[in-house]
């Protein structure tokens, strides 16, 4: 068997943070944990990528349940993530079934020098770091390690078998759950995706009662009479020519689903059950991988699909029973112009109206459109910044906004999620007001009549609400991520990444390793920006900006090193940061992000 190969051993810092989640009320030690492997998942639940690590660790974590403590660290980035009644709501929501530290001062967050959403670190039963991953992608990886862990402290006598300091929370019993999004149907009723729930609710014109429910509850993929989705979101209705009525965003499946609303019968359209990675965007509907889809809309004779997995917009053409790339180019940010360039940042609403289809971006907290092929921001400043504040378009701000509906007099209402409000832009006067506060995490509205109708997510219920409007004159906040010092002029980025055990670089159709790097603002990098096959790139910083931010996107491809394996087994591992830098003059000329494996400068103990 190969053994792992180790750097120097570097104690793993204590967990430090204001409480825990999911251990009975406890408080957990490393010490505690000691013969343990201990997995710790730093993440913040306004992030897809940490949203998909965990259904990547869900199998992990039943395989190794006997010796493996995951514990996930929630190091906030918005300032709703940093309050513990939304955190408690988050863990729920995404059935994270292992216990939780409340980071929200970002301290265990700089003990490990993380610098990315999700990242992954693994810790021995004697207590020492030896493997940390940024990213998605790692499972086999962590495997492959915790496997080898296993054998070695077996042989040490330092692993201890049993459970670990889980404990469940007493499940509440509401009608929805957490539900996403909503739309009236043909018939009056409103047709509600119950996303903790795993299903899909009719309800009568008042909202409450319920006429039907439309899956089992539990996760799954089945089509039919007695289907099971998993935390679906975005609903459309649909021109029924080919069978259904409703397309729905089966997001955890990373499928599209068509719903037959006289029969209540599901079928599968589009998506493999696959997340895309890599590869192709364009093609048969049953042949293409789709990626978190969040939001479904009817536009120009199809569906377009905010595809939140990787920063894009996709399109499903019901006729040639196709998907494709609409717009984007998955790197995460705000870029406007032609739809094949242009940055997205986690859509997670869309709304059509003609020819323009609108959408916000979560992790921007924008509003922006799509028309004639040109992507328009219309409020927005970046990746780190947001608030509440109305006025006119230039000066207002969102915080992770999730919905986006136009209504009748076509100007568009926004469910301000993390603002707890829905927010009405005005196209004529380009202004924006409030609407309504103090709504639980709204995610979704409906105009019926004089009334909008709100998904008042975390309070699991629809709301209602006249549009009458109030100015609100907030602060503007910055994500309390601390930025990185880096020098002007050269400055070399090195991304690093060390192939998983038993594994090596796929270099049978070519390179096997791309890295894109971009910043914002633009002229922050005066030369090495775009695109490379290489891990390590020199790039021309400029003298001229204090603060800015990089964005990175970087992958690798490897694959089983087994002579004797006639089809080895390949994965692709991806992440994407956006690095809050400094320029300063003594600051460091080289960058390191780690990607998998260990730098040569791992974490310090603190």
């Amino acid at each position: 068997m190969t053994t792992v190969k180790r750097r120097a051993r570097v104690r793993a810092p204590e967990l430090v943070g204001r409480g825990w989640l999911n251990t009975g009320g406890e408080q957990v030690s490393l010490k505690d944990l000691r013969g343990k492997i201990v997995l710790l998942d730093f993440w913040t639940f306004c992030c897809i990528n940490c949203l998909h690590v965990l259904d990547e660790l869900r199998p992990l974590e039943k395989e190794h349940e006997d010796v493996l403590v995951t514990i996930g660290v929630h190091s906030p980035k918005f300032v709703h993530e940093a309050d513990a009644d939304a955190l408690k709501a988050a863990v729920e929501r995404y059935e994270v079934h292992h216990p939780v530290l409340d980071d929200p001062e970002l301290t265990t967050w700089q003990h490990y020098a993380v610098k990315a959403w999700p990242t992954l670190v693994l810790i021995d039963p004697e207590g020492y770091i030896v493997h940390v991953a940024a990213g998605e992608g790692h499972v086999e990886a962590l495997n492959t390690i915790i496997t080898e862990l296993r054998r070695e402290h077996e042989e040490k006598g330092t692993l201890h078998r049993g459970t670990g300091p889980y404990v469940a929370p007493t499940p509440e019993n509401t009608t929805l759950r957490f539900p996403a999004k909503a739309i009236v149907t043909p018939s009056n009723t409103i047709l509600v995706s119950d996303s903790a729930h795993h299903g899909i609710v009719e309800l009568e014109a008042d909202g409450e009662t319920v006429i039907r429910r439309i899956g089992t509850g539990d996760r799954g993929k089945e089509d039919g009479l007695d289907p099971s989705f998993s935390e679906p979101a975005g609903l459309t209705l649909v021109p029924n020519t080919h069978g259904y009525d409703v397309v729905i965003a089966d997001t955890v499946n990373h499928l599209l689903r068509g719903l037959n609303l006289a029969t209540g019968e599901v079928t599968t359209i589009a998506g493999t059950g696959e997340q895309w990675r890599d590869g192709e965007t364009d093609g048969p509907a049953d042949k293409i991988h789709l990626t978190s889809p969040w939001d479904v809309a009817w536009w120009n004779g199809g569906v377009a699909i905010a595809m939140a997995g990787n920063h894009t917009l996709g399109f499903f053409d019901p006729e040639t029973n196709t998907t494709s790339r609409l717009a984007g180019t998955t790197v995460e940010g705000i870029n406007d112009g032609p739809a094949a360039g242009a940055f997205f940042a986690q859509t997670s609403g869309l709304a059509a109206d003609g020819k323009r289809l609108w959408m916000v971006d979560s992790e921007t907290s924008a509003l922006r459109y799509l028309e004639n092929g040109e992507v328009t921001t219309v409020i927005g400043k970046g990746l780190f910044a947001f608030g509440h504040k109305d006025g006119t378009a230039e000066e207002a701000l969102l915080q992770h906004p999730l919905g986006v509906t136009v209504l009748n007099d076509h100007s568009v209402a926004i469910s301000d999620t993390y603002n707890n409000a829905i927010r009405r832009y005005d196209p004529e006067t380009n202004a924006l007001t409030t609407v309504a506060t103090d709504i639980a995490e709204p995610s979704d509205a409906l105009q019926i009549d004089n009334e909008l109708v709100v998904v008042a997510s975390a309070a699991h219920r629809l709301e209602r609400f006249s549009a009458a409007a109030t100015k609100i004159d907030g602060q503007e906040h910055a994500v309390k991520r601390p930025s990185t010092d880096i020098a002007p002029g050269n400055l070399e980025l090195a991304v690093i990444f060390t192939p998983p055990t038993g594994t090596k670089l796929d270099e049978r159709y070519g390179p096997s390793t791309r890295l894109e790097i971009t910043s914002s603002p633009e002229d922050l990098i005066l030369e090495g920006a775009g695109v490379s096959t290489e891990l390590v790139r020199v790039l021309r910083i400029n003298d001229q900006i204090t603060n800015g931010v990089l964005h990175v996107v970087a992958q690798a491809a490897s694959c089983s090193d087994d002579p004797a394996d006639e089809h080895p087994v390949c994965r692709l591992t991806r992440q994407d940061w956006g690095v809050p830098v400094r320029v300063v003059t003594d600051g460091p000329a080289r960058l390191p992000l780690l990607m998998g494996g260990m730098d040569e400068a791992p974490p310090a103990a603190t």
